[in-house]
């Protein structure tokens, strides 16, 4: 038995030396020259060559690869010069292209990046530099992969890390910035005086309605209860005068009138004593009599002419 594994490790490493055993990781690729000229692309697992005929002639990892672009100088569409860095995120996919379409592939896409870099920036304002790094990452992005389509190399994403400026440029924003930030609040606060002032006069409109529909309300109601009350003293006072008229048919309903003139008349002149400091008076006030005398006379007269027009009709 350890004669028979002896035997079989030993072939093994003969067929080994001689067919060139491989073993290619994963995700890894290698390309394969035969006598001097491109032959075909080992991809991941064991695989064999042909010794002194066949060799691996480059090595070429499919991973995703970071690249950090260092610091470089741009200068943008309003002529500031400002300091770059990012990092850039490529991947191999095609082997035979990235071996023979460039040398140091990943040294042409990180030059590539730079002058991309250069060349966008100078497309936009300094202000839009901070505003559309993400406009401005998938261009680069873009040129990118156009330039290296055959390198084999796709460029996956591209990410500003810094931008820097010189110092007085960067005094001037914050000093814009902050009057940008005074004149926002200054119109937010008129904004809100404006509204202020428009709801205190809405509230003051809305209030001179409100007292109006009231007075008008009240003045409704007040000739209402007024129509109401003359009806009623209207009601009354035509049910007085049927009674009066009923009393003075009946027996000695005549006198009674006379008597309630004569009252009547007397109590006329106290209220004018009372209500005023200058009262016009008859001449005989010193004889109540006669007064009544002549408020007697006066419903004669009255009650003579009611009896005239009678007898007229």
């Amino acid at each position: 038995m350890i004669i028979f594994i002896s035997v079989f490790f030993a072939a093994f490493i003969f067929l080994s030396l001689v067919l060139g055993a491989q073993i290619i990781p994963h995700e890894h690729a290698f390309v394969v020259q035969r006598l001097g000229r491109f032959h075909r692309v080992l991809e991941s697992g064991p695989r064999w060559i042909i010794p002194f005929i066949d060799a691996v002639a480059y090595r070429h990892a499919l991973k995703e690869e970071s690249i950090d672009v260092h610091e470089q100088t741009a200068i943008t569409q309003d002529n500031v010069s400002v300091i770059l860095d990012g990092i850039v995120y490529v991947k191999i996919v095609d082997p035979v292209a990235a071996s023979y379409g460039v040398k140091e592939p990943v040294h042409a896409v990180l030059q590539l990046v730079q002058t991309t870099m250069r060349s966008e920036v100078g497309k936009i304002p300094l202000d839009k530099t901070f505003e559309e790094r993400e406009s401005l990452n998938a261009l680069i992005v873009e040129s990118i992969n156009e330039a290296a389509l055959g390198w084999g190399i796709r460029c996956l994403r591209y990410e500003i890390k810094d931008i820097k400026m010189p110092e007085e440029i960067r005094r001037a924003m914050e000093l814009q910035m902050t009057a940008e930030r005074q004149k926002r609040a200054k119109i937010l606060e008129s904004e809100g005086l404006r509204q202020a002032a428009i709801n205190m006069a809405e509230g003051a409109r809305a209030k001179v309605v409100l007292e109006s529909e009231a007075a008008q309300i009240d003045r409704v109601n007040r000739a209402q209860g007024d129509s109401e009350a003359i009806e009623m003293l209207a009601k009354s006072g035509a049910v007085g005068i049927g009674m009066i008229a009923r009393a003075l048919g009946e027996s000695g309903g005549e006198e009674a009138a006379a008597l309630q003139v004569a009252e009547k008349y007397l109590d006329a002149f106290r209220q004018l004593a009372k209500e005023g400091n200058a009262i016009l008076l008859p001449s005989n006030l010193q004889h109540p009599g006669t007064m009544i005398a002549e408020a007697m006379a006066i419903y004669g007269q009255v009650s003579k002419k009611k009896t005239v027009g009678k007898v007229h009709q």
